[in-house]
C-alpha cells in the first residue's frame, strides 16, 4: 500500500529527531572519553608512568604512634621509644635464602629470628614487608642501611615500641602489648589493616587491651619508588594517619610505688578507693613482674621462672582473686539482721567458744569464748558465736541480698583484665550448681564470710567505701581519654538507715583503736586521721575434731599454702572519711598481725601524700617503723611528663 506524502513527512522528522538524540549521545560519551584521557595522559602520565615502569610505585602501610597512658597526676606510665628494625620483602628480594646469607654475614642476628622471619614470610603475601629483626642497637642499623644496594628487599626502618618506664609498679592494672598473633586476630573479629603488618603490637592484657581502640590510633601510608632490585629509590607521599587517643588514668604514681614497696615478700593484693568520686588510686598485686620483658619478647627462662612462682605474679589478685573475706563479711549479716528488725543493738549473746547445731558444733576462733556480747562488742572483738546466732534468725537470703547491695558478688565495669564477680551463695544458687538444698549449717559458714562466699579485694574496697559514706560509690580507673573527663556520676544513697550505718562504724572504730579491738596494734595516734577498719581471717583448710583435740596448729607451724589468709578492710580519717582501703595477704596467717600494719601504713601514705612521720604512730613502735621506711626502696616523685608528645 502506498504511504500518503503527509506519512512520509512525519516519519522523516521522527528519524531526524532520533539522528540528532542518538548523535547527541555518542558526542557525549566521546567527550567524556576524551577528557578522561587528557586527564591520564597528560594530568597524571608521571603517577602511570612510574606503575608501568616495573611496578615501582609501592604502597605501605604506617603503624601510628601508641597513646601513651599517664598517672592522674600527669606522669608518664606506658610510653613509645624508638626502635630500629631491618625487614625483607619476598618478592622484591628475589631468592630469599642469599639476601638473608648476605645480611647475616654484615650483622650476626639469632637464628631464632631468621626461623620466625621464614615462617612469616611463607604465611603472608610476597608484597607484605616482614620484620626480620628489631630492637638493633645504631651501629647495627648503620651498617645494614650503608650495605643495602647489596642487600635487594631488605629496608630498615626506625618504628615505635612501647616501654614501661616504672617496670613493675603498674604491671597488672596498665598490663602490656605484645605482637599480634593468629589467636588474637581469631579473637578480635578485628578488621583493621593494622593487624595485619608483622609483629604490629597490640594490648594483651590489663589497660592496654581494655583500650585498645582508643590507643591504636588509624594506619597511615606510605606511598614510595623502588628499583628493579627492590631498593626504595625514594618516597612520593606521605599520609601520617592518627595517633591513638592518650589515656589518663585515677592511680597515683607515687602511692602505687609505696604500696608495691611495702608489699615485697608478699603474696597480696591491696586497693585504695578514694570515697569522694570512686578514683582507685592505688591497685597493688604482689609480687608483681616486668612487662617490658613481654614486649621486647620474654625468654622461655624466664617465663617458666613466673609460671612455676608459687605467689603466681601473673595473676592479679586485686581483681582476679577471690577468697572468703571472713570476718571482714560481718558487717553485712549485722546489717541484714538489723534492716530485717531481728535484732537490737543492744541484745547481748553469749559466746561459750562454740555452737552446736545438730550434731555439729561451729566453733569461734577464740576457743574459751567470749562471753556475753553485742553487736559493737561483737565486731570489736571478731566473735564467730554471736554471728551463727543472728544468722540463724535472719536466714542466707536477707544477707546475700544485703552483701549485694554493699558490691559483693557484683563484676565492676573496669578496663582490667579478667575481673571476677566473686561468689553470694543463696538457696537457688546452691541448688543450680550443687543439685542440693541450701542446710542452715550454710548459712552459718557464710555468715562469718567462709563456706561458699567469694570476694576479691577490689569488691571489699567498695564495700568499706559505702560503709563509710551510705552511698553507692562505683570504682573507676580511667580519669580521662584524649584530655576528655570521664564524668562521674553522683553515687545516691543505699537507702540504709542512718542510724544501723552509724552503729558499724563505731564497731570498725573500736577495731583500730580501743585496747580490745582486733586492730588495736595497728591504731594511729595522730587523731585527725585514725582509721576505722575490720581484721579478718579465711580459713582454707578444714579443723578436724582430733586437731581440736590435742590443740589447733598455730599458722607459723604450717606449710605456707596451708596457713589462713589475712585480711584488713578500713577507711580514714574517721571523722571525715576520704579513702577506703582493703589488703589480703595470701597464707599471712591473722588478719591483724599479717594485714592491719599494711593497711595502716598504706592509708597514712595517702593522707600525707608522702612518707607520714613517726608521730602518727605509737611510742613503742617509732624504731620499727623508722626501720622499715629506710628498708623501703621508693621511687623518687616523678615530675608530670612536658607536653602531650605522643613519640
Amino acid at each position: 500500500m502506498k504511504r500518503s506524502e503527509k506519512d512520509s513527512k512525519f516519519s522523516v522528522r521522527t528519524i531526524t529527531r532520533r539522528g540528532l538524540i542518538l548523535g547527541g549521545l555518542q558526542t557525549g560519551v566521546l567527550g567524556v572519553l576524551a577528557l578522561r584521557m587528557r586527564e591520564l595522559q597528560v594530568e597524571q602520565a608521571e603517577q602511570f608512568q612510574f606503575l608501568a615502569e616495573e611496578n615501582r610505585i609501592n604502597i605501605r602501610l604506617l603503624p601510628p604512634a601508641r597513646g601513651l597512658i599517664y598517672d592522674r597526676n600527669g606522669v608518664l606510665l606506658a610510653g613509645n621509644a624508638p626502635n630500629y628494625r631491618v625487614v625483607i620483602v619476598r618478592e622484591d628480594a628475589g631468592d630469599v635464602d642469599a639476601v638473608l646469607k648476605t645480611l647475616t654475614d654484615i650483622v650476626p642476628l639469632p637464628e631464632e629470628d631468621l626461623v620466625r622471619a621464614r615462617r612469616e614470610m611463607s604465611r603472608r603475601s610476597p608484597f607484605v614487608p616482614v620484620t626480620i629483626a628489631d630492637r638493633l642497637t645504631w651501629e647495627q642499623f648503620s651498617e645494614i642501611g650503608v650495605n643495602a644496594p647489596a642487600l635487594p628487599g631488605i629496608t630498615t626502618e626506625v618504628g615505635l615500641s612501647r616501654v614501661y618506664p616504672l617496670d613493675q609498679d603498674f604491671a597488672h592494672s596498665i598490663g602490656y602489648v605484645g605482637p599480634v598473633s593468629d589467636y588474637d586476630l581469631e579473637r578480635l573479629q578485628d578488621d583493621d589493616p593494622l593487624l595485619q603488618i608483622p609483629r604490629f603490637q597490640i594490648g594483651k592484657t590489663g589497660v592496654e587491651a581494655k583500650l585498645e581502640r582508643d590507643l591504636r590510633g588509624s594506619a597511615g601510608t606510605r606511598q614510595i619508588e623502588v628499583n628493579a632490585a627492590g631498593r626504595v629509590m625514594r618516597e612520593l607521599r606521605r599520609d601520617a594517619g592518627n595517633s591513638g587517643a592518650n589515656v589518663q588514668l585515677t592511680l597515683d604514681h607515687s602511692l602505687q610505688n609505696f604500696t608495691e614497696a611495702r608489699l615485697a615478700g608478699e603474696s597480696a593484693a591491696v586497693v585504695v578507693l578514694d570515697m569522694a568520686d570512686g578514683d582507685i588510686r592505688a591497685i597493688a598485686s604482689a609480687p608483681s613482674f616486668d612487662p617490658n620483658k613481654f614486649v621486647r619478647g620474654i625468654s622461655g627462662p624466664d617465663y617458666r621462672a613466673l609460671l612455676e612462682d608459687e605467689y603466681r605474679p601473673l595473676a592479679d589478685k586485686t581483681v582476679q582473686g577471690t577468697y572468703p573475706p571472713g570476718s571482714t563479711f560481718k558487717m553485712i549479716t549485722a546489717l541484714a539482721a538489723l534492716e530485717a528488725g531481728l535484732i537490737d543493738t543492744e541484745e547481748r549473746v553469749w559466746c561459750g567458744g562454740y555452737t552446736e547445731l545438730g550434731r555439729r558444733r561451729f566453733h569461734c576462733w577464740k576457743r574459751g569464748g567470749h562471753g556475753w556480747m553485742n553487736m559493737v562488742d561483737s565486731l570489736r572483738e571478731s566473735c564467730d558465736v554471736y554471728y551463727y546466732d543472728i544468722a540463724q534468725r535472719v536466714g542466707i537470703e536477707k544477707i546475700a541480698e544485703m552483701a549485694r547491695r554493699f558490691g559483693l558478688g557484683q563484676r565492676f565495669d573496669l578496663p582490667m583484665s579478667a575481673v571476677a564477680e566473686g561468689l553470694i551463695p543463696d538457696k537457688a544458687w546452691k541448688s543450680a550448681n550443687r543439685g542440693e538444698d541450701w542446710l542452715v549449717g550454710d548459712t552459718l559458714n557464710a555468715c562469718i564470710g567462709q563456706g561458699f562466699v567469694l570476694t576479691s579485694p577490689l569488691q571489699l574496697a567498695v564495700m568499706t567505701a559505702r560503709l563509710a559514706t551510705g552511698r553507692e560509690i562505683m570504682p573507676r580507673l580511667v580519669r580521662k581519654v584524649d584530655n576528655t573527663p570521664v564524668p562521674v556520676a553522683e553515687a545516691p544513697s543505699l537507702g540504709i538507715r542512718r542510724r544501723y550505718l552509724e552503729v558499724i562504724q563505731r564497731s570498725m572504730y573500736e577495731v583500730s583503736n580501743l585496747r580490745k579491738g582486733t586492730a588495736y596494734g595497728s591504731r594511729v595516734t595522730e587523731k585527725a586521721y585514725r582509721i576505722a577498719g575490720k581484721t579478718g581471717t579465711s580459713q582454707v583448710r578444714n579443723i578436724t575434731a582430733e586437731e581440736r583435740a590435742r590443740g589447733v596448729f598455730r599458722n607459723a607451724d604450717l606449710p605456707w599454702n596451708r596457713r589462713d589468709h589475712a585480711l584488713f578492710v578500713g577507711y580514714a580519717p574517721f571523722d571525715a572519711p576520704r579513702y577506703a582501703i582493703s589488703v589480703v595477704v595470701e597464707h599471712g596467717g591473722g588478719g591483724s598481725k599479717a594485714a592491719a600494719p599494711i593497711a595502716r601504713d598504706v592509708l597514712l601514705q595517702a593522707l600525707y601524700d608522702g612518707l607520714p612521720p613517726l608521730s602518727a604512730y605509737p611510742a613503742h613502735q617509732h624504731n620499727m617503723i623508722e626501720e622499715r621506711q629506710r628498708a623501703l626502696e621508693l621511687r623518687p616523685r616523678l615530675e608530670p611528663t612536658e607536653g602531650r608528645s605522643r613519640a
